[in-house]
């Protein structure tokens, strides 16, 4: 993207200022090419994921497109080639984690959820490994709530009710335990743990009453540490099974901590300065107050009131010698009183009135001493990159410029106030939202109703400025009746891509400020640029010539890489590298190592539990080298930034979703499409142990001629040693196995050695250390090795590692490892039934999930076209497409109509 720098309509009071770039080398244009090249080498990603649904149901699949784009450009990204998409439980754990190939910045997936989950507020979070080197709080990260009744027994109800002790706060919670009929379990024995931030607080037992109910009493008396947790309550059911059930503490109190953040930075003596508040509860979301602003001699200066959750904002000019206080006003009546930052005597304010439609309104003000000190500067970029920068003579107090909106990106601008030394002395946060940006899209070809089970032919048009486009589109259709939306709350293109993924912290309900543009809403947006923080780009790294910390490189393929050591760490040139894998279908490399004894295998492809072996050997075809693999360690999981949105009665908040999934699930249950996990009683079970664990015998593990354990091996020092004489009609010549009777026939065909499910050989026997065995099945009947076809001619060693089943490097001789690295997650097609006539189906069709398509496509001509079969149930069906071009256009589209 090239630097674009906008000629303001500027309004003069006095001034002298000069405009556009400035070509002459002088500090601030050097400033800004040093900042262009910084963000231009340093580029980062956003990620948005368009999932099918807001919330799901156990037995459900989540159906999700990813929109990657390269933050300097505003375009689809090239730098990565991967991404990450995790589902992370309340624990903080990662139950799935996703690998998925992208191309030009999209890919999609799925997760299925199945019933060994619970119910609770999930989080899906995406990444790439080169976002890791901006932190986590850049990732895509959503909470949303996955409710169980199809696999569920126990449904809770739990109430909370704070108050403040003598440095504490008190906290006492009911819980009702019910069945799925709403029927109370009484007289049930229940078991609590009470957790605040992983730490134990309080156990105990409880009785339930009559009502299913149990009463958990509790103390917080570290609140400036501890603030949330959760309840893990067991209860005893009549059929001797006990159920663990996680319940979520939001808060330990009805505090509400209030923050006070003067425009540009700073609140100077004697410059009338705009001072926003923002009021967030214990619970972590916004609440409104109201107060008074008074100064030290008690006289009042303002009054304000938030206007939107819990922000809002009012003016102060800060006079010498005076302090300033907030009389704040809660919704219980009570009072606080808050200071309010320290007035500087001396500095500069920066003003900026973004409420009109059209335009920004910047205003630049100083205190008297700094009048005739130099030239000002002013810039304004949009992820890294300047649209808007001009210079001001100080020969008044006050600059006012002009900006029209139509000139700006949409997305947040980053104002930056320098003095005449280049310092950033303001700084402040405006968000644009131009229209001119988008993609319009229209939907063409709808009717207003339509009836059950009817198809829907649906035809896209895409356009920008009035000029078709291609796009990549992806398509969700749900029932209304039974997956209602709630548009304030939504993440959307929009809003990830434009808004929250430049944002640290929590932002509540972000799509209130896309749904219109009202004076309300802008004055809202920009009171969350006033107190939301911003840490993407730091103009202190760009002068200072500090780069990011960067550990993690882009990923463009997979790949297994390393280096070839002696076991003293010496480096080994030339070494020859082989990569074996049989896993669907058998392949083998091999490379050489650099001079620094390093290699790789690029430009790989394979899916999830791929196993490889890597055998490494000297220039001099010595086997006695260490292979160390270049491992990527894992994300780690932080803690739930969203807390605003968790939802502590997960089940009855999604009551009326869960009955009409619950029958979907019986449907799909009948039809053996969905199945159960069994949950047994507790009994005791007397069983033959498995002499071979985590075996990869086709067979079955254990179902083999004669098994050779761990512990028959511990005195051996080969195994070609441990197995002679031990298996009757089995011999050792020349470190290979061999059965007498294929000797005796003249072939002398070898035994085969399947090694943790992958065939190495014959000749393989003496490369694994007896000590790294698990176990050893030796198959010599044809009724055991007819299954292997002609690998099975001559008998076969099936070899299980002790370490066979992890997805790590795992070394069990000289110079050859085991690798189960993560691969790419397969990629599942969503269906839906057709319902056209041509084969009767009267089995119900009840999907919450309608219609989902990742990949509308769009033509030179702007068009694309998708079609669906309407469900069994009456409703407004609603139609949400999302969509990107090539160059980084935006689309979103919402239409509705009716099934009766």
């Amino acid at each position: 993207m090239k630097l674009k720098i906008l000629l303001p309509v500027l309004l003069l009071l006095g001034t002298c200022l000069s405009f556009g770039w400035n070509l002459v080398d002088d500090p601030f244009t050097n400033l800004l090419k040093k900042m262009q090249e910084y963000n231009t080498k340093y580029a980062q990603e956003k990620v948005h994921l368009h999932l099918d649904k807001p919330y799901y149901a156990i037995g459900d699949d989540i159906w999700f497109k990813a929109y990657v784009i390269n933050t300097q450009t505003s375009e689809p990204s090239t730098i990565s080639n991967i991404l990450y998409v995790e589902l992370i439980n309340e624990k903080d754990s990662v139950k799935f984690r996703l690998k998925l190939p992208m191309t030009s910045g999209i890919t999609w997936g799925d997760f299925k959820l199945p019933d060994s989950l619970h119910e609770g507020n999930y989080r899906i979070r995406a990444y790439t490994q080169w976002m890791r080197n901006a932190g986590p709080d850049f990732f895509f990260d959503k909470t949303i709530k996955i409710g169980n009744s199809w696999a569920n027994e126990v449904f809770t109800n739990t109430t909370y009710n704070f108050s403040q002790g003598e440095a504490a706060e008190k906290v006492a919670a009911k819980i009702r335990f019910a069945d799925k009929n709403g029927s109370p379990y009484a007289d049930s024995e229940v078991s609590y743990e009470v957790q605040l931030n992983s730490r134990g607080l309080a156990k105990g037992k409880a009785v339930t009453n009559a009502d299913g109910e149990v009463n958990i009493a509790f103390v917080n008396s570290q609140p400036q540490l501890y603030k949330s947790g959760k309840i893990l309550a067991t209860i005893a059911l009549s059929n001797k099974r006990k159920v663990t059930k996680y319940i979520p503490v939001k808060a330990t109190s009805n505090h509400v901590d209030v923050q006070f953040l003067p425009e540009g930075g700073n609140l100077v003596e004697t410059l009338p300065t705009k001072i926003a508040v923002k009021a967030v509860n214990a619970a972590g979301r916004g609440e409104d107050v109201s107060g008074t602003i008074v100064d030290n001699d008690g006289a009042e200066i303002n009054r304000f009131e938030t206007l939107h959750l819990g922000m809002g904002a009012f003016i102060v000019n800060a006079q010498p010698g005076k302090t300033y206080i907030a009389k704040v006003k809660f919704k219980d009546g009570s009072e606080r009183n808050f200071d309010l930052p320290k007035a500087q005597a001396s500095g500069y304010a920066l003003s900026i009135s973004n409420v009109q439609a059209d335009k920004i309104v910047v205003k630049i003000m100083m205190t008297p001493d700094k009048i005739n000190s130099g030239e000002l500067k002013l810039a304004a970029l949009n992820n890294g990159n300047a649209y808007f920068s001009t210079r001001a003579s100080t020969q008044k107090q006050l600059v006012v410029a002009t900006i029209p909106k139509k000139e700006l990106p949409s997305g947040i601008i980053q104002f930056t106030l320098f003095d005449p030394e280049q310092n950033p002395v303001a700084e402040r946060l405006a968000f644009v939202n131009n229209l001119e940006d988008r993609i319009q899209l229209t939907v063409d070809g709808a009717k207003p109703s339509y009836a059950k089970r009817e198809q829907v032919e649906l035809s896209l048009t895409a356009k920008h400025m009035d000029r078709p486009l291609q796009g990549s589109f992806s398509v969700s259709v749900t029932n209304t009746a039974s997956v209602t939306p709630d548009p304030d709350n939504e993440s959307n293109i929009f809003t990830s891509l434009l808004l929250t993924a430049d944002l640290t912290g929590y932002v509540e309900h972000p799509n209130y400020y896309f749904q219109d543009t009202d004076e309300k809403r802008l004055k809202a947006l920009d009171h969350l640029m006033l107190t939301q923080g911003w840490r993407r780009i730091l103009w202190k790294n760009v002068i200072a010539g500090i780069a990011p910390n960067i550990s993690f490189e882009p990923e463009k393929a997979l790949n297994i890489s390393g280096v070839i050591t002696t076991y003293g760490g010496k480096p080994l040139p030339n070494s020859k590298v082989s990569l074996f894998s049989s896993s669907g279908g058998y392949f083998a490399l091999d490379t050489l190592t650099d001079a620094k004894g390093r290699f790789n295998f690029d430009e790989l492809v394979f899916t999830d539990s791929t196993k490889f072996i890597i055998q490494g050997r000297t220039a001099k075809d010595k086997r006695n080298v260490e292979i160390k693999l270049d491992v990527v360690p894992g994300q780690v999981v932080t803690k739930n930034k969203n807390s605003g949105d968790l939802e502590v009665n997960v089940n009855e908040a999604l009551q009326g979703y869960l009955v009409s999934s619950n029958n979907y699930f019986d449907e799909l249950t009948k039809r053996g499409v969905l199945e159960r996990t069994l949950q047994l009683k507790e009994v005791n079970v007397v069983e033959k142990k498995n002499s071979a664990p985590n075996s990869s015998n086709l067979n079955g593990a254990g179902r083999a001629d004669f098994v050779i354990t761990a512990e028959m091996l511990k005195t051996c020092p080969t195994l070609s040693q441990c197995l002679q004489g031990r298996v009757a009609g089995m011999m050792i010549q020349n470190g290979m196995a061999y059965l007498m009777r294929s000797m005796s026939v003249g072939g002398r065909q070898p035994m085969q050695i399947i090694l943790d499910g992958m065939n190495v050989g014959s000749d393989f026997l003496d490369n694994i250390t007896p000590a790294d065995v698990e176990s050893i099945e030796v198959l010599k009947s044809i009724g055991n090795t007819a299954i292997y076809g002609s690998q099975g001619g001559g008998g076969l060693l099936v070899i299980t590692t002790k370490r066979g089943g992890n997805y790590g490097p795992s070394t069990f001789a000289a110079g050859i490892i085991t690798y189960f690295p993560k691969g790419y997650h397969n990629i599942r097609e969503f269906y839906a039934p057709i319902h056209n006539g041509t084969v009767p189906d009267n089995r119900p069709d009840l999907r919450s999930t309608v219609y989902w398509h990742p990949h509308v496509v769009t033509d030179a001509a702007g068009k694309g076209q998708f079609n669906f079969f309407n469900t069994d149930e009456p409703g407004t069906y609603r139609v949400v497409i999302e969509g990107i071009d090539m160059m980084g256009h935006l689309a979103r589209t919402v239409y509705t109509y009716d099934v009766k």
